[in-house]
């Protein structure tokens, strides 16, 4: 986790009682991922009726790792979950010298012109308050306003205040009928206020029980206010930021009052949209008083006088009609984005397709994603494109464009890395010709998430003239929870960034989500969001394939063949003295080999033969599927993983292979069935190691055959039928123990 969250101060955000077990034990896992202590976990929990003590350390020493570890950005979703907004959003890389960016800026308040600002022609206080009331409330809210006020000192200056927290019962239809009966007395109606002091009112509806920010009954309207520059430069730059103003105050002062629409559905809504309000403010030279955030701040009443300035409504409903279109309009002044052009312009004079890199797959500028289980060699796959690439080679069944190409390694170990690339090298019998090609960017232990790595590795590849970046793997890399389509978009847009900057294909691996993956298409394989998926332009999916006992006995014949072809080719000429039948059959080779090498001979050759035999046992079989969105569909592609290489099957005996999930089930539980004794073994083990794990866990203490129910998922009457065929343990009164 880098430094963007402070963590400690996220999990504050979270209520342990609100999550399930599931989530209690995510955070968990988390804070050690992320370096903690136990203690800050265990000290959370407390916060939770459901609370053990001792049941925190116990979980904690059960945490060894996963292949897909759980990370702070789970804590940060469950905080945002429940209601927590960052200070600022990580989602958008920012520069290399992290600027700030310019979005939302639409005035240069050093070139803007002061607006004037218009005193009333006619004094009708009773008619500015009942405009003000009509404006921002309906018949039925209540109104609070403070008419009394007095004179406090501050920072040397004397200022004048509100004195209580004044009316908050009556409604602004009650106001507005006796307004419109008092012959212009609005004291008569409000009580009077000192005309040097002037009368406050509140801008938000209320419950009528209190003046607090939890007795707003809805959040409608935001104050704007700044007393640091000109009035009416405050007036112009209100105007040019089109700010969704529903009524302007003038308040007597030194300021302008603007009530701005915010329509917000809660309180902590109604927060997060008056940080951007007032973030937008700032940035186009409008510095906003901080303390008038709270949705239930007073604000200057108009019809009133203070210290014979009149307080009153300079307009109303200006600038845009909702938040929504207000905000929608910021965000687009500033955007970089294209404008849309006319087909016709361009029909005669359309512009180059990208280079392909990797023909019928891929285009330089363009984004692959290859997806797979563990153990599928997904690496390995990788570094062998890196170096087809670099040596203008084939990959698999694909033709790639020769060039320049880096490797980021964000998992081995750098010697692991480098040996991984010979190793490559020597198995597809390669010559190493062009290895200037090949760049490693080393990052084990030093990754950033994405969007800070993402600048970074634009500045290191600059000016290099690579044609491919592999990033290998993401899930070092992921900001934010992966199950999150919105978190998961912002995170795959750092790649379209490092294509954009670059020119370069931007090439990534990731994990297929737990459980049977034969029944599924291959967009829907990888883990988390299906942006994964749906994000690059080519999506190449690996999925095993079961191979039968008879398959392998058929790929060992061979491999034996291979080994027999390649020892005689080395010593003899002797094609001619067999059949084709005969090269194919490793019965008639060794036959052939024995008469015609020596013993010394045939012993280099059977350990020959043993290596090889050795290799076909640690092959697994493979099939590349895949969703192109430039190239038109291929048929699916099936390899031998053979350590460290892929091996396109160019025999076809893997065409007619079945994924497991989409084998019949009779065939399925038929190849799964195990034999009496078989299982029976497995029982009796099973039994022993849940004894054995409890026991210690106990501290040599009593284990119960509740202990043993929970621990092997099965029911009292199985776990006393174990025990009864295991014959080796007692039990007494549910305890259960181990006969001398």
């Amino acid at each position: 986790m880098d430094s963007t969250y402070d963590l400690m101060e996220v999990l504050n955000h979270i209520d342990p009682s609100e999550l399930d077990y599931q989530g209690w034990v995510n955070v968990g896992m988390a804070l050690r991922h992320e370096g903690y202590s136990v203690d800050i976990w265990d000290r959370w929990s407390m916060n939770d009726r459901r609370y053990h003590a001792g049941e925190c350390e116990q979980k904690w020493r059960g945490f060894h790792g996963a292949g897909t570890p759980v990370t702070g950005g789970t804590i940060v979703q469950y905080a945002r979950e429940q209601g927590w907004t960052p200070p600022y959003d990580p989602g958008t890389a920012l520069d290399w010298n992290d600027t700030v960016s310019a979005e939302g800026v639409i005035v240069d308040s050093s070139w803007v012109e002061a607006r004037e600002v218009l005193q009333p022609k006619h004094w009708n206080p009773a008619g500015e308050l009942i405009k003000y009331l009509e404006t921002l409330f309906e018949a039925g809210e209540n109104v609070g306003y403070v008419v009394k006020s007095w004179k406090k000192e501050e920072k040397g200056k004397e200022k004048w205040v509100p004195a209580d927290k004044g009316a908050y019962g009556r409604t602004a239809g009650k106001l507005i009928e006796l307004l419109s009966q008092c012959n212009g007395d609005i004291g008569s109606v409000l009580g009077d206020y000192d005309p040097e002091g002037g009368a406050w009112i509140r801008f938000n509806p209320l419950d009528g029980k209190g003046v607090k920010n939890d007795n707003v009954s809805d959040f409608k309207y935001a104050l704007v206010e700044s007393d640091l520059m000109d009035i009416e430069k405050q007036h112009a730059i209100i105007r040019e930021l089109e700010l969704p103003v529903a009524c302007l105050v003038h308040s007597g002062g030194k300021s302008l009052h603007a009530i701005v629409r915010i329509d917000a559905a809660d309180q902590a809504e109604y927060r997060k949209r008056v940080d951007y309000l007032y973030d937008i403010c700032k940035k186009n030279g409008l510095a906003i008083d901080q303390q008038n955030k709270n949705p239930s701040r007073l604000s200057r009443m108009p019809g009133v006088m203070r210290s014979d300035q009149k307080q009153f409504i300079v307009d109303t409903n200006i600038g845009k009609e909702s938040w929504t279109e207000w905000k929608e309009w910021i965000e687009s002044i500033n955007d970089d984005l294209p404008d849309p052009e006319s087909l016709d312009d361009v029909w005669e004079n359309l512009p180059e397709l990208a280079p392909t890199l990797i023909d019928g797959l891929l285009r330089q500028g363009h984004k692959m994603l290859i997806a797979g289980p563990s153990k599928a060699g997904k690496s390995f796959l990788q570094i062998e494109m890196c170096i087809a690439i670099a040596e203008g080679k084939q990959w698999l069944n694909w033709a790639c464009t020769q060039g320049k190409i880096m490797y980021v390694n964000l998992e081995l170990d750098r010697a692991s890395c480098l040996h991984r690339f010979k190793d490559v090298y020597q198995a597809l019998g390669w010559q190493p010709k062009n290895l200037k090609n090949i760049d490693i960017w080393n990052l084990r232990g030093k990754s950033r998430p994405m969007d800070k790595l993402a600048p970074m590795l634009i500045r290191r590849a600059a000016k290099k003239n690579y044609i491919a970046i592999v990033i290998d793997p993401i899930y070092k890399v992921i900001t934010g929870d992966e199950n999150s389509a919105d978190q998961m978009s912002n995170f795959c847009n750092q790649f379209d960034k490092v294509c954009t900057e670059l020119g370069v294909a931007v090439i990534y691996c990731h994990h297929h989500s737990k459980g049977s993956q034969g029944g599924k298409k291959s967009m829907d394989r990888a883990s988390g969001s299906g942006v994964f998926a749906r994000d690059p332009d080519a999506l190449i999916d690996l999925i095993e394939l079961e191979t039968t006992e008879e398959l392998m006995k058929q790929q060992e014949n061979r491999a034996v063949c291979d080994a027999c072809r390649q020892y005689l080719d080395a010593h003899f000429k002797w094609e001619d003295d067999l059949s084709q039948d005969d090269l194919c059959s490793s019965v008639q080779m060794l036959n052939y080999c024995k008469e015609k090498l020596d013993k010394w001979q045939m012993a280099a050759l059977e350990r020959n033969i043993e290596a090889a035999k050795a290799r076909v046992k640690g092959m697994t079989a493979w099939r590349i599927e895949g969703t192109l969105r430039e190239f038109s569909k291929f048929d699916p592609q099936n390899l031998w993983f053979n350590y460290p290489i892929h091996v396109v099957d160019k025999s076809g005996v893997l065409g007619d292979i079945q994924p497991e999930a989409d084998a019949p089930s009779w065939k399925k539980n038929f190849s799964k069935r195990k034999n009496p004794e078989e299982a029976k073994k497995e029982r009796k083990e099973s039994l022993e190691t849940n004894y054995e794990s409890i026991l210690s866990f106990n501290n040599g203490e009593k284990v119960t055959v509740k202990e043993l129910c929970e621990a092997m998922g099965k029911s009292e009457d199985t776990i006393r039928r174990y025990i009864k065929e295991h014959g080796g343990f007692w039990i007494t009164d549910g305890e259960v123990g181990k006969k001398q």
